[in-house]
């Protein structure tokens, strides 16, 4: 009778240790959706990570277009006022009217060109997923940029390149925000 009871009892053990054996097979099997899981989540940020970077490249390109404008419209400005001062004090030749005419016209186009890029990153900032969280700091550079393109059309070509200024401070803080 003590065997039975011993028999018994390690039938009883033998089954409990099957039984744990069969639930970690069970909880093995559910490890691998997580895996999935995780797979597809590295997979979402991995593309996240890319469209930051490449909108963090554009903004740096603009930054360089910008910054360039603006260091060639310093001296074109210089040249472009002192005509019309020359111009209204009636010290410039007859054709000097026209060609300051041509040149502020060729400003205005150039800043209208800017402000297409410009415009073009702020609509992809506001689009893509990814770079929605960087909207605030980029935002509104079109508008000012219209605001430069207004002032050069009106002659105040140094004011304009101010405000140009000011997209190229908002656009490198857009830069220092992009991880």
């Amino acid at each position: 009778m003590k065997t039975n009871k011993n028999l018994l009892t390690f039938a009883t053990i033998l089954a409990c240790i099957f039984g744990l054996t069969f639930t970690a097979n069970a909880q093995k099997r559910k490890a691998p959706r997580k895996k999935i899981r995780t797979a597809t989540v590295a997979a979402t940020t991995a593309a996240t990570s890319s469209e930051i970077k490449a909108g963090a490249g554009k903004v740096s390109v603009q930054i360089k277009n910008v910054s360039k404008f603006i260091y060639n419209l310093g001296g074109v400005a210089r040249v472009i006022e002192d005509l019309d001062r020359e111009i209204a004090s009636g010290k410039a030749s007859r054709n000097a009217p026209d060609l300051n005419a041509k040149n502020k016209q060729a400003v205005v186009s150039s800043i209208k060109g800017i402000r297409a890029g410009l415009a073009a990153l702020e609509i992809e900032f506001r689009t893509k997923p990814a770079l929605r969280n960087y909207l605030f700091q980029i935002q509104g550079i079109s508008d000012m940029s219209g605001r430069a393109e207004d002032q050069a059309s009106a002659g105040q070509l140094t004011e304009s390149g101010k405000t140009l200024l000011l997209v190229v401070e908002k656009l490198s803080d857009t830069l220092a925000a992009l991880p």
